[in-house]
């Protein structure tokens, strides 16, 4: 299996050679056709598997249609570190699109990260507390998002024969 097969917009395609990706990890392979649905997913897998991929192809492929430069995807990160990783990839594998993403987290300014929500992205990777904060003084509007992410979501209230299996979906 390549990522051809996936469908994916060209400019994404395009940028998955340029980072080196050559086939898709099992996560990837059984993640981004639902995905792709418009289906809920849980993926379970080790870090290093390729999950950040599996969840970020098939939003900029959707990213690609419709209006820009407001939000339509919101992935939650628990950590600033986190959510800089995920900003990262998608910088990389969105580089050919128009698709923008900004990254929100605290321990820093937020006028930097409030300026770049005003020029508008598509994308908004955030850390809970300064994504309520933002929230509570106004300065994001998430009433377009039509896709949400929970990354390393603590999953401890799911039931046992949910967490035992590898992948599941709805």
């Amino acid at each position: 299996m390549n990522f051809e097969q996936f469908s994916l917009d060209r400019r994404i395609v395009a940028a998955i050679k340029t980072v080196g990706y050559t086939t898709p990890t099992p996560i990837q392979q059984q993640a981004i056709p639902i995905v792709l649905k418009g289906h809920d997913v849980l993926g379970l897998a080790q870090t290093g598997t390729g999950k950040t991929a599996a969840f970020l192809l098939p939003i900029l492929h959707q990213l690609t249609q419709g209006p820009l430069r407001q939000a339509r995807a919101l992935i939650v990160a628990p950590t600033r570190e986190l959510a800089e990783q995920i900003y990262e990839v998608n910088v990389d594998l969105g580089r050919n699109t128009k698709v923008s993403s900004v990254s929100i987290y605290g321990g820093v300014s937020k006028g930097p990260q409030v300026a770049a929500l005003r020029r508008g992205a598509e994308i908004v990777v955030a850390c809970p507390g300064r994504l309520l904060d933002l929230l509570s003084d106004g300065s994001i509007n998430l009433s377009h998002v039509k896709t949400l992410v929970l990354d390393e979501a603590d999953l401890g209230s799911l039931q046992n024969d949910v967490l035992s299996r590898e992948f599941y979906a709805n």
